[in-house]
């Protein structure tokens, strides 16, 4: 099944400009237009059917007003580990991050990159019918054609060697990673990469962190998709280390 190439990274947004340029260039879609738009630390490559970057723009500034006005308030959210108590009173975002993460044993700050992906992808779908917002290797994507994820492992003899082919079907979804050995972001396990599927990328991204957590040798692997299960909503992954991988759920995996 062919389908548009879509590269998928592990690097935070702290990874170095030469990476993200790279991978982004495989960011291509023939009937899409793609354009980058930052605003402080946040850093979105995104594609849609038309050049939507004011837009783009006006939500991130919109959305990160909501998560930094939250953490001046409230500045135990950015810090803390732990999953953060129920807030009725949070702002939309803030109440998905801390909602999504508070049953996976992360702080809400795990799923901030999805967060943002997924909710600057929603409000553009009210103006595009495809769009791709991908924020630091975390991805969430709406497009009327099957996409191939190459997934990037860092050091692994697999990395790039191995992608997931998402179907039309199971859009829009969030595809988020973590790492214990690429990039910036705050991982307690060992594994190069662990890839994870669902509709949210809130989800997807503070799953992944909680999932990159408790892997700390190869032999966990066979232990991962029962983890896995644990967590609701989660449509399936893909973990990596070295050269052994473990995959789960509804995935299907594809050779690059």
């Amino acid at each position: 099944m062919g389908g548009e190439s879509v590269v998928l990274e592990i690097e935070d947004v702290q990874m170095s400009d030469h990476t993200k340029d790279t991978y982004r260039k495989r960011i291509k879609s023939r009937d899409l237009v793609s354009f980058h738009v930052s605003v402080k630390e946040t850093d979105l490559w995104v594609s849609a059917d038309r050049n939507l970057e004011k837009d783009t723009r006006d939500l991130i500034f919109d959305y990160r007003h909501q998560l930094e006005s939250y953490i001046r308030s409230n500045p135990e959210f950015l810090t803390t580990l732990n999953p953060y108590p129920e807030d009725p009173y949070a702002p939309p975002m803030v109440k998905e991050m801390i909602n999504k993460t508070r049953t996976i044993g992360v702080g809400p700050m795990a799923s901030v990159a999805g967060a943002m992906a997924q909710f600057v992808a929603s409000g553009l779908l009210e103006m595009t019918q495809q769009v791709i917002v991908e924020n630091g290797g975390d991805i969430y994507l709406k497009v009327n054609r099957p996409v191939t994820v190459s997934i990037f492992a860092g050091e692994s003899p697999l990395s790039e060697k191995i992608g997931l082919e998402i179907p039309t079907r199971q859009m829009p979804i969030g595809i988020c990673s973590s790492s214990g050995t690429v990039g910036h972001s705050l991982s307690m396990g060992a594994s190069d990469v662990v890839c994870l599927l669902s509709s949210s990328a809130v989800l997807a991204d503070g799953g992944a962190t909680a999932l990159g957590n408790r892997i700390k040798s190869q032999e966990q692997l066979e232990s991962v998709a029962q983890w896995a299960g644990e967590m609701e909503d989660i449509l399936g992954g893909v973990v990596v280390m070295g050269d052994r991988m473990a995959a789960w759920g509804d995935v299907e995996l594809v050779s690059l």
